[in-house]
């Protein structure tokens, strides 16, 4: 038969996919406005929120490119660390900054939706995949 296929190998690309995924919908809700993590970048005006969802992003893109890439595998874990730091830096920016991020901030898991929680079960998942070996 044909080569047996580990799952858990394969779990640490699952998670990351999961955030990218959780990224591209709709993460926080204030009345009739939903956010998706696209929408917190802002060139003009780059602060800690853009930073953050920046971070977010790129290191699970990065770390599913490196699951495939030999090169890259050693910086797996990096990758995937510097995509949480990017949720913590997120959360900071919400906290520091003004307007609409101030009111997030505020209510902050009161205002989350369905990327949000998608994210952070992205991580969990990628975090057993990291470690379980």
């Amino acid at each position: 038969m044909g080569k047996k296929v580990n799952i858990m190998s394969y779990l640490y690309c699952i998670g990351l996919a999961i955030v990218a995924i959780g990224f591209c919908c709709p993460m926080f809700k204030l009345g009739p406005i939903e956010s998706n993590g696209f929408k917190f970048i802002n060139f003009d005006n780059s602060g800690f929120v853009t930073i953050g969802a920046l971070l977010i992003f790129v290191g699970a893109i990065a770390g599913i490119v490196a699951q495939f890439v030999k090169q890259l595998s050693g910086l797996k874990l990096i990758f995937l660390l510097v995509s949480i730091a990017g949720g913590i830096i997120l959360v900071v920016g919400f906290l520091t900054n003004g307007g609409i991020y101030k009111a997030i901030g505020k209510g902050f898991i009161k205002h989350a939706v369905v990327g949000f929680y998608l994210v952070i079960a992205g991580w969990v998942v990628a975090l057993i995949g990291a470690f379980k070996k």
